[in-house]
């Protein structure tokens, strides 16, 4: 089984100044939620940023993420700032 915490680990690893909010949310290990905040997705369309989240966590997405409701933010645009 997979973690939030696993993710949100990769997810700061490797995006550049990335904070990651990483949820759980069936309890299930499969089933994920994420706000992910980075200086990558600054100037790039919303369709990229998810791609670059998507290639960091590279072979998890296709192992152990059957889901992942994603929500990307640049450091200017995050609400919790």
């Amino acid at each position: 089984m997979f973690s939030a915490e696993r993710i949100q680990q990769i997810l700061e690893e490797k995006l550049p100044e990335c904070t990651a909010l990483v949820s759980d949310d069936a309890n299930d290990g499969e089933h994920f939620s994420a706000r992910v905040v980075s200086a990558a997705f600054v100037g790039k369309p919303l369709v990229r940023q998810h791609q670059l989240v998507y290639e960091a966590l590279g072979d998890h997405m296709r192992r152990d993420i059957h889901a992942l409701a994603l929500k990307t933010f640049t450091p200017d645009r995050w609400p919790g700032r």
